[in-house]
């Protein structure tokens, strides 16, 4: 059986449902093409802690609870491996079997390039793949060297980006023949469920994200923050509820007020993301999303595709944001296990092609 490591960000990303559903699907989605499929995710110290958010050693940590939890939960329990990058000491394969496992591997798929281990990107044989989550942001931070040469440890390079190297995006490709790929969805796991409350928009949002904006050649690239602001007013203009478990910064208290002065409802993030089934429910007992997109995705024409976007519209809900138009043509994200769509559920102006809303990652995972 065709051998394939999927790499990226569970532990390192503690309580956020979502983002595990992106490397669940990916996992899920070449196991069900007939792949042999093993989670590989690395993890510094630093970024530990228990469950109480103070500093802890890996193994006491809710970072390995929850990794152990999210591949549990997605039949992966058995075949996932969390690295120490300081120590190399890891929890499920030991170092001589990823070693083999190294060796033995036909492909990597490399999310975010989480994964830096020389035995998977400079000791095997195996095809590598590099999944790139944040267009723009990538290839920025690879033009102005701070990827140290990262991206040219894989063999190939695919982006959400549906429009990076094309005309029209003055995102830089540094070289590299970047394919453009969609977010992956298993249809299986995401039925259709009836809206708890009819004409709620909602999405789950962080304000500033894990990084600043992105300067390059004098230009600066803006933030989710940036795009919000300049939508402000819209809830009081249509008659639509507009949600958003937002995770916000004390600091941006201003910011939060003048986004309930403007009918925004603003809810805790934590009980509706904290696990891959709570960000689930939240999705199906939404009728719709409306979000923004990064700055920086909106103001290259990147073509951005949102992993979030995905499972709300294959949970049969309408995905809308704002986004600069792109002449990329929009079309409906990979699909395994068939396709269904409640035929009454969408307005007539819109259409399964729709993609948008946010979604973001770090560069390392």
């Amino acid at each position: 059986m065709t051998l394939a490591v999927v790499a990226g960000a569970i532990a390192n990303k503690p309580h956020n449902g979502g983002e595990a559903w992106v490397r669940a699907s990916w996992a899920e989605g070449l196991r069900r093409l007939g792949f042999q499929v093993q989670i590989i995710e690395e993890i510094d110290p630093a970024a530990c802690v228990d469950a109480a958010g103070k500093p802890c050693a890996v193994q006491d940590s809710a970072n390995l609870a929850y990794f152990r939890e999210v591949t549990r939960r997605f039949g992966m329990g058995g075949a996932a491996t969390l690295v120490c990058r300081q120590s190399g000491r890891s929890w499920g394969l030991q170092a001589a079997e990823l070693d083999n496992l190294a060796a033995a591997a036909d492909l990597l798929v490399n999310i975010s390039g989480h994964l830096t281990l020389p035995a998977f990107l400079d000791g095997s044989t195996a095809r590598k793949a590099y999944v790139d989550l944040d267009p723009g942001f990538t290839q920025y931070w690879h033009a102005d060297g701070a990827l140290n040469g990262h991206l040219e440890r894989h063999d190939f390079h695919f982006t959400v980006g549906q429009s990076v190297g094309g005309p029209g995006c003055p995102i830089p490709t540094g070289g590299l023949d970047w394919k453009p790929v969609r977010q992956p969805v298993v249809l299986e796991s995401w039925p259709y469920t009836p809206s708890a409350e009819a004409a709620r928009f909602t999405t789950v949002a962080s304000w500033r994200g894990g990084y600043g904006p992105v300067s390059h050649q004098g230009g600066q690239y803006g933030l989710k923050v940036h795009e919000f602001r300049k939508i402000l007013p819209l809830p009081q203009r249509a008659p639509q509820r507009f949600e958003i478990a937002l995770d916000i910064h004390p600091a941006d208290a201003e910011d939060r007020a003048r986004l309930r002065q403007h009918g925004w409802h603003v809810v805790d993030p934590r009980p509706r993301s904290a696990s891959p089934d709570a960000f689930q429910q939240y999705v199906q007992g939404s009728d719709a999303e409306f979000s923004v997109a990064q700055g920086i995705y909106v103001e290259t024409a990147s073509g951005w595709f949102s992993d979030r976007s995905v499972r709300y519209l294959a949970a049969g809900k309408l995905s809308e944001h704002s986004r600069k138009p792109s002449t990329v043509p929009i079309a409906s994200p990979p699909t395994i296990g068939g396709t269904r769509r409640p035929p009454a559920l969408l307005p007539r102006r819109t259409s399964t092609r729709t993609a948008c809303c946010p979604g973001s990652s770090r560069p390392w995972g």
